[in-house]
């Protein structure tokens, strides 16, 4: 091909190259072909796009030491692969994002071998800088376009239908939504990682941050009640935490003997969830010190109460869900403590109320009940 590249046959050898590269395509790409096909079509192509200009930086890269019509072939090739880019980036919606940090990175990565590869030729070393500076400029259109796209996607999350029936119907557990916005932010994160215009992604990476937990917020009040309101904003937070704070490994836990937490803004949340869910449970129990049968009425009229109460709540909340096991296990170890620790230290006060308390409502059994909660 480099034979045929030099003896002027530059069109037939690009066509010969592209076409082993399976992108031979690439050489009659027009922006108004690529309208109106779909995301998956879309990454297909971009995954194949990047393949081959691996292949052909890689191969420039190793081949132009032979002789400097390599970077000519290069120059050729990467300025024909260049124009996918400007077609395809108009065509893309929020959906391929991936496909589009996959794009930047691999433009990235080739900029780099082409600005930091040392070469014998003048005139190839001259080529490189010249295709790397080139290779440059398309990674900040690229960069502007992931840009654009997340605004997309903060724009397309502020009013979408599934916040109302997704919540409504669920128990407060992780919404869909805030799953996919999570796997934005991991994949501009992969861009950040290039090395290139790392403080615009960053900073891009802490807005979106910012606004997908404000939205979270405003969307909690979605929420039927005000407890499962906490809980919605529980699960959220904590499935963000996990992914982008990540606690030790559970080994490392087992064998350190260390306790995993929640993080604090995780913990601000269970903190008023347990005062709005379970604090007006365990209110129910006076702390009064009357004396004679007024005493004894309202230590047993008030045991009725508190068990009334705590099965109400029970039942409202059964079937609502915490996905992270450590979560729900801390979670049902808070609610135990609060509550069933009270419950044993009133009726320790209070012998007297022990032909009052059946078995169903011993302190053991609410204890058992507790740990059946937000399995969904």
């Amino acid at each position: 091909m480099v034979q045929e590249f030099e003896t002027g046959g530059a069109d037939r050898a690009l066509e010969s190259w592209f076409f082993e590269l399976d992108v031979d395509w690439v050489l009659q790409t027009r922006e108004e072909q690529l309208q109106d096909r779909p995301a998956s079509w879309h990454g297909e192509m971009i995954q194949r796009w990047i393949r081959a200009l691996t292949v052909i930086v890689l191969s420039v890269k190793e081949l132009v030491h032979q002789t400097p019509v390599v970077a000519r072939l290069g120059k050729a090739s990467i300025s024909a692969m260049l124009v996918f880019v400007n077609a395809v980036v108009p065509a893309l919606k929020a959906e391929n994002l991936p496909a589009m940090v996959n794009m930047y990175i691999c433009v990235c990565t080739a900029s780099c071998h082409m600005l930091t590869t040392p070469v014998i030729y003048p005139e190839a070393q001259s080529i490189f800088n010249e295709i790397g500076g080139s290779l440059s400029t398309q990674v900040d259109g690229l960069s502007e376009a992931i840009a654009c796209t997340m605004e997309e996607v903060m724009t397309l999350m502020e009013d979408h239908d599934s916040w109302d029936t997704e919540i409504q119907r669920g128990g407060g557990e992780v919404h869909m939504n805030t799953r996919f916005m999570v796997n934005c932010i991991v994949q501009v994160s992969k861009a950040r990682t290039s090395k290139h215009n790392t403080r615009d992604l960053q900073d891009l990476i802490d807005d979106t941050m910012d606004y997908l937990k404000d939205l979270l917020l405003k969307k909690s009040e979605l929420c039927s009640d005000l407890s499962l309101g906490y809980l919605f904003l529980l699960n959220n937070y904590n499935f963000i935490a996990e992914v982008f704070e990540p606690s030790v490994s559970l080994d490392l836990e087992l064998w350190s003997g260390r306790h995993w937490r929640p993080t604090p803004e995780c913990e601000k949340y269970m903190y008023s969830y347990l005062q709005v869910s379970w604090g007006h449970v365990l209110s129910c129990i006076p702390k009064s010190n009357l004396p004679g049968p007024l005493h004894r009425w309202i230590n047993t009229s008030s045991l009725a109460k508190f068990q009334s109460t705590f099965q109400k709540t029970y039942q409202a909340q059964k079937f609502w869900k915490v996905p992270d096991p450590r979560l729900r296990d801390e979670l049902r170890k808070a609610i135990t403590a609060r509550v069933i620790s009270g419950y044993r230290d009133y009726l320790g006060e209070h012998p007297e109320l022990e032909k009052h308390i059946g078995r169903e409502s011993s302190p053991e059994v609410l204890e058992e009940m507790l740990a059946e909660l937000f399995e969904g």
